[in-house]
């Protein structure tokens, strides 16, 4: 049974599944948390419907790896009883050099460590855990898919920001667009769910979670994206404000004396839900918002508003709409979110069906009504099976 392992390392832990590329289900996944403190780690490994954790020291990447074999070691499944082909790297920022999943060498790992000034939170972690597979996997193919890559088909009118162009290329401003990975997988099972080739369809992808942003995909190709230069701009988040007028940025520095690492935690850390109401967490924002809280039902109003801002601007750019696809923790989940944030778009030929909206499933669903021209489905993601079919597409070759 040919398989292969995922790999999602960021600078304190590292997350992995195995899959079978002949089912495509895994076999077992897991996370290594807490690497480099001084106070140890925590390793958790799943398989077979069974848990196990524990403490462990894992003072770097190369330590973690050695953990999670000794986990597929000690609880299953065994590594060496698996045809293991390939690892395939999640690497946050490619930039606009990487369009494609790219077979790893050191100069690939060179061009990723490079565009870390775009993904200082994100990018040396991938390194660091290429480089620990490398060394316990030697001679296995590493594939690095980026989650920049699927954006890299937007025309440059779409990722140009309306600065110096002198500027922005010395400094690398544009649009980039993340989410990629999930994006590219759920237009895909859309496709196939709606029994049409992708090359036909005019989709948006609404993948909402404590990150989140909304993706035009025409004909399979991303056209348009709401994340920027980096994931804070678009949708409301979590923490994260999503778009706003730069002006306010200058106005905090000049009027209330903030500084720029204060201006940046804001935006990033302190705003998005966690701003307007105290909680990150969508289920709290609606279970308040259902008992009355007036922070809490603003948030919620705030939120949806801005999907149907994305939804309505991008039926416009892609010239017509086939089908909306909610994704992710939210997406999947919250029925006011996706009842709401569609509501009054009648007039685009978009119903949602208040039976099949409410019907709880884990399963890709449509919960459009039969007279609506636009399906709306709810397609649960799958980014480490995307990242699994990437990284064999590129060895296959």
């Amino acid at each position: 049974m040919p398989s292969i392992l995922v790999i999602n390392s960021g600078s304190s832990s590292l997350k992995y599944q195995l899959i079978d590329m002949e089912s495509e289900e895994t076999l077992a996944s897991g996370l290594i948390e807490r690497i480099g403190e001084p106070s140890g780690g925590r390793t958790t490994h799943k398989t077979g419907g069974q848990k196990f954790e524990r403490d462990v020291e894992v003072p770097d990447h190369a330590a973690a790896c050695a953990v999670m074999r000794d986990d597929f070691d000690e609880h299953g499944p065994r590594l060496g009883d698996h045809e293991l082909i390939a690892v395939g790297h999640r690497v946050v920022h490619g930039g606009s050099r990487f369009f494609e999943p790219t077979l790893i060498d050191d100069l690939v790992k060179i061009n990723i460590e490079d565009l870390s000034e775009l993904a200082p939170l994100h990018n040396p972690g991938a390194v660091q855990g290429i480089s620990a597979a490398q060394q316990a996997f030697a001679g296995l193919p590493q594939v690095a898919v980026f989650d920049t890559a699927f954006h890299q088909t937007m025309q440059p009118e779409a990722y140009t920001y309306a600065i110096d162009q002198e500027l922005a290329t010395k400094w690398r401003i544009r649009r980039y667009g993340f989410h990629g990975t999930s994006h590219r997988y759920v237009s895909r099972a859309a496709a196939d769910f709606v029994g049409r080739p992708v090359e036909e369809l005019k989709q948006i992808v609404l993948h909402l979670g404590n990150g989140a942003s909304a993706c035009a995909i025409d004909g399979g190709r991303s056209i348009d994206t709401s994340m920027g230069l980096t994931p804070l701009a678009g949708l409301v988040m979590g923490t994260r404000s999503g778009d706003v007028d730069p002006s306010v940025l200058l106005h905090l520095g000049r009027r209330a004396h903030m500084s720029w690492q204060e201006i940046d935690d804001l935006l990033n850390k302190r705003s998005g839900l966690l701003g307007l109401s105290g909680h990150s967490d969508s289920r709290d924002v609606h279970d308040l918002a259902e008992a009355g809280d007036e922070r809490a039902a603003l948030a919620a109003h705030v939120f949806r508003r801005r999907v149907k801002h994305y939804v309505g601007a991008y039926a416009a750019l892609l010239g017509g709409l086939d089908v909306i696809s909610f994704t992710a923790g939210i997406g999947e989940n919250n029925i006011e979110v996706r009842s709401e944030s569609l509501s009054g778009l009648e007039f685009m030929g978009i119903e949602v069906d208040d039976d099949r909206n409410h019907a709880p499933s884990r399963e890709a669903r449509e919960i459009s009504s039969d007279s609506s021209r636009v399906k709306v489905l709810v397609v649960p993601t799958n980014e480490e099976l995307e990242i699994a079919r990437q990284t064999l597409e590129v060895i296959s070759h």
